[in-house]
C-alpha cells in the first residue's frame, strides 16, 4: 500500500444552474495554459438557480489573472487533499474507516481508479482534521510497509 498525500490549493466562485456557465469559466483557465487536474460542480440547495465551481490547480501569475477574470477566488474552505497510489480491493472503506474511527468528517470525498492506481480528493472542515487525516494514511502506509516485511512479500 502505497500512497501519496498533497495539500490542493482550491479556486472557486459561483456559477449559475444552466449549460454552459461551467465552460464559460474554464475558458478563461484553459486560454492561460492551465492544465487542471481537480474540476468539482456542485448546485446550491439553499440558493435555487445557483451553484459552485471548484478547480485547481492555478499557478502562476497569467493562471491567476485568468481565475480572477472568471470570478474565482482561492477558497478557504473546504480543505482539500489529494490522495493516489496502489489500488486494492477495500481501499476506500479502509482508509475512510480509519478517519470515522478518529472523528473526523468528510465534508465531501471523490476516489476513482485507472488501471492498478486510485486517485482520490479528501475535503475536511479543519486544517486540523486535514492534517490527522494524513497521519492515518502515513500510518496505514508504515503499517502496510511492516506487513509486507513481515510476510516477505
Amino acid at each position: 500500500m502505497s500512497f501519496k498525500w498533497d495539500r490542493v490549493h482550491v479556486w472557486s466562485c459561483e456559477i449559475t444552474d444552466q449549460p454552459g456557465s461551467v465552460a464559460e469559466k474554464l475558458a478563461h483557465l484553459a486560454q492561460a495554459d492551465a492544465n487542471l487536474e481537480y474540476i468539482f460542480t456542485k448546485r446550491l440547495p439553499n440558493k435555487p438557480g445557483f451553484g459552485v465551481l471548484y478547480v485547481a490547480p492555478v499557478t502562476g501569475p497569467n493562471q491567476v489573472r485568468a481565475a480572477k477574470a472568471a470570478g474565482m477566488h482561492e477558497a478557504d474552505s473546504p480543505i482539500v487533499r489529494r490522495i493516489e497510489g496502489d489500488n486494492e480491493a477495500g481501499l476506500g472503506h479502509h482508509i475512510t474507516q480509519q478517519w470515522a474511527m478518529a472523528g473526523i468528517n468528510l465534508q465531501g470525498l471523490t476516489m476513482a481508479v485507472m488501471g492498478g492506481k486510485f486517485i482520490g480528493y479528501a475535503a475536511f472542515d479543519t486544517v486540523h482534521d486535514a492534517n490527522r487525516a494524513a497521519q492515518i494514511v502515513a500510518d496505514l502506509q508504515l503499517a502496510a510497509a511492516e506487513e509486507v516485511k513481515a510476510n516477505g512479500k
